[in-house]
């Protein structure tokens, strides 16, 4: 049996291996300039407070909410194609999280390493593959399938128990997901801005990640919601 405390480590992508939160900010802000600067605020603000939600789902809230409208599905998809003109290529070319690159370069030969995003799957096969990052993953998914849906399809991919898979995110979604699935969390995130519940383990970046999976094996506390 391994003596590491897991047998899976299941990556959100945006702001957890790739510096790439900003870029969408970015893009998010610019579709909804038009509708001016109180409109921009309030969708950068839900954006920023929930991180690893699909981008549709976002845009059904934004005009839903802030425009008072619903979105038609032509308008829906056609929002999806600029904003993926706009940040795909600066994903594609965005910095790593600090520590990210040289642990994947190291364990993805150790354990089997997932990636589970709110990104568009095709999109985010593409980035992973123009970024060489494919050779690190054991399996790569996202939208539209949601977070415990994918987490409990790689938990039947890799024959892990559940206590046994880590989930590692920066956002509530992501901890939910985790929860729901029944899986281990630690955050990624500065610690002036951790979003998540007293207790959960919780990292400014992936440069000591791999001290934490060494550690000494112990009963690792199970997400809860």
């Amino acid at each position: 049996m391994s003596t590491l405390r897991f047998d899976a480590i299941v990556f959100d992508f945006d702001g957890v291996l790739v510096e790439s939160v900003d870029v969408k900010t970015r893009a998010f802000a610019a579709l909804y300039e038009p509708y001016g600067p109180e409109v921009v605020q309030q969708v950068v603000a839900w954006h920023l407070a929930h991180g690893g939600v699909s981008r549709y789902e976002k845009f059904r809230h934004f005009h839903g909410a802030f425009l008072g409208r619903a979105l038609a599905p032509a308008e829906e998809a056609e929002l999806g194609e600029r904003f993926s003109a706009l940040v795909e290529e600066a994903v594609i070319a965005a910095a790593w999280v600090p520590g990210a690159r040289e642990f994947l370069e190291v364990w993805h030969a150790r354990l089997p390493l997932f990636v589970a995003s709110g990104t568009p799957e095709e999109e985010l096969l593409r980035i992973v593959a123009r970024r060489g990052m494919a050779r690190f993953f054991a399996g790569v998914a996202g939208a539209p399938r949601k977070k415990g849906a994918i987490l409990r399809d790689f938990l039947g991919r890799s024959g892990a128990a559940p206590e046994r898979v880590l989930m590692v995110g920066d956002a509530m979604t992501d901890f939910d997901g985790a929860a729901e699935a029944g899986v281990p969390f630690l955050g990624i995130a500065p610690a002036a801005a951790n979003p998540f519940p007293t207790g959960v383990p919780v990292l400014p970046d992936l440069t000591g990640f791999a001290a934490f999976l060494e550690a000494a094996p112990a009963r690792s506390e199970t997400a809860r919601a």
